[in-house]
């Protein structure tokens, strides 16, 4: 009969110990290489990976765990109402894209709604027992006191975005700005003039920097920035439909709308349809994010696709190089941790 490994030299299962002497380093080398830390060689893994192999170690998980005050999981906070979450594909996008990085962990995925107080103060008391080992934040408001209640309690996380330009917590986010801005550059060289800009919500730092991306694409080409061209809205279908109503009611009226959002451009092209404008005879659309809506838009929907199924993906590896570091995060400084993804301009017939 084949042997499935070789035995310790107890004759029972190999351990820790027999890893580390057969590798030639010590006990707690081969833990930090089992335990995926960055602060191990690359001869030093390679050697200890060896050992493990020849051995047939099994690693102990719940031992393993135990020992290191760990609990293998992390949780997937989401500070707004679970209807949201469900209607945007941006948090789906993001859930997949975190799945798929943890596929190869032994780390369990909790996620948690925290749109109430009543909600928030249950996540404090279950965060402030330590049952997690990292929190992954998504869509997090600039006053949004989660971020702050975590970094006290001082466990590991990851922002989807940062809050300000200040942001002393680890992020990924995508270049907001610059797809912004290539969003009103191609309006402009379509001609149009009028280019109405409807906002997500303005607590979201994200939201801010498009804005920002819209009006900065309109001074360098020469054109003041028309105030009652920008209309807030807040990332809901809803609220693009509200928006649009707004400037269909206003002096000029856009010939093209940049939308902070797929959801809510979606929301404006039922406004316009309502109104009788062809899109994009009377009114060029674009919107944000390229998620399925703008593919499934009638007409296709032109949009600036952030790769938010890679931004989950970085997150979580961010997150798991956090959590292997036993330095204070004040010791970390913040270079490789606010990470941003390019943007991309996906054109199609709305505009």
């Amino acid at each position: 009969m084949a042997s499935h490994g070789t035995r310790g030299r107890s004759g029972g299962r190999p351990t820790l110990e027999e890893v580390a002497a057969r590798a030639g380093v010590g006990r707690g080398t081969v833990s930090r290489v089992i335990n995926g830390s960055p602060r191990v060689s690359d001869a030093t893994r390679a050697a200890v990976e060896a050992a493990v192999a020849e051995l047939g170690y099994v690693p102990n998980t719940a031992a393993r765990a135990l020992a290191a005050n760990r609990t293998n999981a992390i949780a997937l906070v989401v500070p707004e109402p679970e209807t949201r979450f469900f209607a945007e594909p941006y948090f789906s996008d993001i859930l997949r894209g975190v799945g798929a990085e943890l596929a190869d962990t032994e780390m369990q995925l909790l996620l948690i709604f925290a749109g109430s107080d009543r909600e928030r103060q249950r996540l404090a008391q279950y965060l402030a027992a330590h049952r997690v080992d990292g929190v992954l934040l998504v869509s997090v408001h600039a006053d949004d006191p989660l971020p702050d209640l975590i970094a006290q309690l001082e466990i590991p996380a990851v922002i989807s975005g940062p809050r300000s330009a200040a942001e002393t917590l680890p992020s990924v986010d995508s270049d907001n700005y610059g797809g912004a801005r290539s969003a009103v550059e191609h309006l402009l060289a379509r001609g149009c003039r009028n280019i109405a800009h409807i906002t997500g919500r303005l607590d979201v730092y994200g939201a801010q920097r498009r804005v920002d991306g819209y009006r900065d694409a309109l001074l360098a080409a020469g054109h003041e920035v028309d105030e009652l061209l920008i209309v807030q809205g807040d990332f809901t279908e809803e609220g693009g439909q509200r928006a649009m109503r707004e400037l269909l009611a206003r002096s000029p009226v856009p010939d093209a709308v940049f939308a902070g959002s797929d959801v809510m451009a979606a929301g404006a092209r039922q406004t316009l349809r309502e109104a009788g404008r062809r899109i994009p005879d009377d009114v060029a659309l674009v919107g944000y994010d390229d998620s399925a809506i703008a593919r499934h838009m009638d007409p296709p929907l032109t949009s600036v696709r952030q790769p938010i199924e890679e931004m989950g993906r970085r997150m979580l590896d961010l997150l798991l190089t956090e959590i292997a570091d036993s330095r204070p995060a004040a010791s970390r400084g913040l270079e490789r941790r606010q990470v941003v993804l390019a943007t991309e301009l996906m054109t199609r017939a709305s505009a």
